[in-house]
């Protein structure tokens, strides 16, 4: 039976890598887009798949949408936002909307695929969290915090959701080349990768890998773990 997978934030470097890597792997792909609609329709296009857009913050948006898209078999939870400012000098604006996205996103779109999963006996949820989740990012509190709430939510859903034949991971990434971080000038993505013990700047094919592996029967006895892609920068 083909199997349908949701992406959130679908377009972006790891969204997009995971979209391409799941479509391989033999998934009918929904990309989930919030403002990238051209990107969005024409990677669905190439894929075979569908392009749906929300906003993971909007919660009965977010729970329309799902219901109306059909089964979902495996729901990745990657959309994600970032600032890089002081925690005493970032907006409330700011700091709620990385909340909103970030946590409450991954909880909106976990709760409106969860009904289905439990009628069917079965499902998969991945999280896309951050190494920064694990230890902390001193500028990017909010954000650490947000990530840090993913690895915890994983970990409890895991426990409620298992009965019912579904299993719930956690990805941490490291630093990976993507968009977000082309804030970055050259002279500190060096100091950065001296930092990496494997010495090298981890790609979104990484983090791909890691989602095709989660999602797959090779994982069948894996829940409420996280699974930390990072290069050996945090051990």
């Amino acid at each position: 039976m083909l199997k349908t997978a949701l992406i959130t934030g679908g377009t972006g470097g790891i969204g997009e890598a995971i979209c391409r890597r799941l479509a391989a792997e033999g998934y009918t792909i929904i990309i989930n887009y919030s403002r990238s609609h051209e990107k969005a329709e024409a990677l669905a296009k190439e894929l075979h798949g569908t392009a749906l857009c929300f906003d993971v913050a909007d919660s009965k948006k977010t729970a329309d949408a799902i219901r109306n898209a059909g089964r979902i078999d495996l729901l990745v939870n990657n959309a994600g936002i970032s600032e890089i400012e002081l925690f005493t000098h970032i907006t409330p604006e700011k700091a709620r909307r990385i909340m909103e996205v970030n946590l409450w996103g991954t909880m909106n779109c976990s709760r409106a695929v969860l009904p289905s999963m439990i009628s069917q006996k079965s499902g998969c949820i991945i999280n896309i969290s951050s190494m920064w989740g694990q230890c902390g990012a001193s500028c990017e509190v909010d954000y650490s915090a947000s990530k840090a709430g993913i690895i915890g939510f994983t970990k409890a859903l895991a426990k409620e959701a298992a009965p019912s034949g579904i299993r719930v991971n956690c990805i941490a990434p490291g630093f990976i080349m993507t968009e977000m971080n082309s804030r970055f000038s050259p002279e500190d993505l060096e100091l950065i990768r001296e930092e990496i013990p494997l010495g090298i700047f981890g790609e979104p094919r990484h983090i791909a890998d890691a989602a095709a592996f989660l999602a797959s029967d090779h994982a069948e006895y894996i829940t409420g773990q996280v699974l930390a892609v990072n290069g050996g920068m945090i051990i």
